[in-house]
This record gives structure tokens, C-alpha cells and sequence, in this order.
């Protein structure tokens, strides 16, 4: 297979099936060192810490993206007549974290949705209700890689929480959270981090001490009991991260996403990147030579590295690319195409060769129906 579909998910890679393969080995030889799990849990989250700028007591991980919106919306102290604006056709599931709030009386304002978001599109959507912004950093459905920096500069002069979810840049886009000024940031890793689904991770800009979660656990407490006894005078919240989780992790997967990360750091953020920069400028010039557009940005500067939507519509493409062996998602406009650091330019030919091929037949259909009318 021409797997072209990284942005659903990736395929396993070696290390993290090795990470997978050591920890059955364990449970199946030693019933489970959890101790020794626990402790990998703990350097993974230094892992992901540094990979992300902050410190270790600012990640919590969670199930998926979902989840860490969930908590992130339902942290946040809005009250009836609070707003939130957020972006028209971002993905839903951030949009319904915040959507749900509703029932709590708090608003929820969707603003365009153009080739370029920076700080200017918010900015005269803001008024006195306003309490928080929230987005994706990369759009699944277009490869938009929106300016969030500026969001979260222009959130920070008016005293906005900002939320954003980079669950479609991280592992290929580098991300320093601090530089985005955002109050949390929530992502899964079953994409650039390529961890299999059923992980997630939350970063909590510590200093905002006021943001709690919305439930309690023995583990999200600053002094859980060690006699396992609940006291009404002992609920005083981690002063970490850890006041968001809720524990029985998924112990496997955090193996594997510190194995991937040591992969990604090995190779260099950076360089996947602009290899998937590359394939990307390679993919729009062999589009170019067959007239087929390509929904979203054009330019480095605005688009994602590796998300790219064909204007071929799905509905008469999807099948076809799964007979020729290219695996593709459909996307609301075309289909979508999507890197990993493992692709090559062969990849894009495979590519760009099936759609001749199926184009070759249909054109010369077209000749022959045009000519049997003009005769």
C-alpha cells in the first residue's frame, strides 16, 4: 500500500511496537511491575514536557483530543452570559466541549473560517462578554495552519483564555506551548506522535492556579490518603497537572509515546517538517501539471507541512485510490492527502500516475461523445 493517510492515523513504527512488546513481555513473565511502569509514566512526562517547552508538573495525559477539550472547556470559570469564540468548521469536537457549555448559559460565537486566521480575525469579535478563545492549530479538513502566536498575544492583552488543540500539528509542526500563550493545550497521539489511538495529553499553564477540574479523584488530590479513606477535610487539589487526571492510565501507550518521541528527537522536529514542506511543494506541482486544484493554502507560511485536500471529489475518487492500492481520506471538499516523515517523492508519483490513468479513459470518453455531436 501508498499509505497517503497520516493524518487519520500513522502506521506502527519499530520503536513504539518494541515499547508495546516490552510491556507485554512484563505482564506476561512478572504479572506487571507497576512500580516500574509508574516510573516510565513519569519519564515520559518529562518526554513530552520538554518536547513541548514547559515543565513536567504542566502535562497531564488523558484518553484522546476529546477528552483534554472536555476538561479544558469545563476548567474554565465562565458563568451565564460568559462568550467563547471559536472558528466555523474547526473540528467538532472541540467545538462541542465548548458548545456543551450552553447548558450553563454560556455563549458560543463562531467566527469565519478564511485562508488566514491571525489575531485581526478575533479581534472585532471581542466585546466585554468575552472570556475565552479556542481553535485547532491545523485544520484536518484543509491543512489551514493558523497564526496562534498572535491569538495568544492578543488574549493575553485583553485577559482571554486561550485553548488551542494541536492535535493535527504536533509530531511534525514543532510547538513551543509557552510562545503560544495558551491555558491549555490539548492533543492525542495517534497522528504525528504516532502512538495507537487511546492516548491523549493536556498541557495546564500552571500559573493558573484558579483553573480546576470539573470531577475529583484520589489521584488528582495534593495529599491523596494513604489509608485509601475519603475525608471531606482532605480535597485540596494537586498543585501539577495531575489535578486533571484521573489515573488507571494507559500504561502501554505511554511507554510507546516516550519510545516515538525519542524517535522524533532523534531524526529532529525540524527536519520533518520541511520534509514534509517538500512533498508538499512536490505534490502541488505534479497537481498543477494535471489543472486539479487544492482546497486551502497555497503558501508555506499559511498551510500545514504534511495536509493536503485534492479537489477530487470523494465520492468518485475514495474507491478507485483503495483498488490502486493509495490509502486517502475523504474530506468535505476532495481528498485528502497526508504525510508522514516516511514518505517519498515515489509515493506522490504513485499518486499522480493513478489519477492519469483514470483520467486517460474519462477524456477520451469525453472527445468521443463531443465528436459524435458535432457530426
Amino acid at each position: 500500500m501508498v499509505y497517503l493517510d497520516s493524518g487519520f492515523q500513522t502506521p506502527l513504527c519499530r520503536p513504539v511496537k518494541q515499547a508495546y512488546e516490552r510491556f507485554l513481555r512484563e505482564g506476561f513473565e512478572t504479572a506487571g511491575p507497576k512500580q516500574v511502569w509508574l516510573n516510565r509514566l513519569e519519564e515520559t512526562r518529562e518526554k513530552v514536557a520538554t518536547f513541548l517547552g514547559v515543565g513536567p508538573q504542566e502535562i497531564a495525559f488523558t484518553k484522546n483530543t476529546s477528552e483534554s477539550m472536555n476538561i479544558a472547556a469545563n476548567a474554565l470559570p465562565l458563568s451565564v452570559g460568559d462568550k467563547v469564540l471559536m472558528i466555523e468548521g474547526d473540528h467538532p469536537n472541540n467545538a462541542y466541549a465548548f458548545l456543551n457549555l450552553r447548558r450553563r448559559g454560556v455563549g458560543v460565537e463562531f467566527i469565519p473560517m478564511t485562508e488566514v486566521v491571525n489575531a485581526e480575525s478575533f479581534r472585532s469579535h471581542i466585546d466585554d462578554r468575552t472570556r475565552a478563545i479556542s481553535m485547532s492549530q491545523v485544520t484536518f479538513h484543509a491543512g489551514h495552519r493558523f497564526d496562534i502566536a498572535s491569538v495568544g498575544r492578543l488574549c493575553a492583552e485583553k485577559g482571554l483564555y486561550f485553548v488551542v488543540d494541536v492535535m493535527q500539528g504536533i509530531g511534525v509542526v514543532p510547538i513551543e506551548a509557552k510562545a503560544m500563550g495558551a491555558s491549555f493545550i490539548g492533543s492525542g497521539t495517534h497522528k504525528g506522535l504516532l502512538v495507537p489511538q487511546g492516548l491523549g495529553l493536556l498541557y495546564w499553564n500552571a500559573a493558573l492556579t484558579e483553573l480546576e477540574p470539573d470531577y475529583l479523584a484520589t489521584i488528582s488530590l495534593a495529599e491523596p490518603p494513604a489509608d485509601f479513606i475519603a475525608r471531606v477535610g482532605n480535597m485540596a487539589l494537586a498543585p501539577t497537572a495531575g489535578r486533571f487526571e484521573l489515573g488507571n492510565f494507559n500504561l502501554p501507550a505511554i511507554q510507546a509515546l516516550g519510545a516515538a518521541i525519542d524517535l522524533i528527537n532523534a531524526i529532529g522536529i525540524e527536519n520533518i517538517q520541511n520534509h514534509c514542506f517538500d512533498l508538499g511543494d512536490y505534490l502541488i506541482e505534479r497537481l498543477d501539471e494535471l489543472d486539479i486544484g487544492l482546497v486551502g493554502p497555497r503558501e508555506r507560511r499559511h498551510r500545514a507541512p504534511h495536509i493536503y485536500v485534492t479537489a477530487l471529489p470523494a465520492d468518485h475518487w475514495l474507491e478507485y485510490f483503495k483498488q490502486s492500492g493509495i490509502r486517502v481520506s475523504p474530506e468535505r471538499d476532495g481528498i485528502r492527502v497526508s504525510f508522514g516523515m516516511f514518505n517519498v517523492t515515489a509515493d506522490i508519483d504513485h499518486l499522480i500516475e493513478a489519477i492519469r490513468r483514470r483520467d486517460v479513459p474519462l477524456a477520451s470518453a469525453a472527445r468521443t461523445t463531443a465528436l459524435s455531436k458535432l457530426a
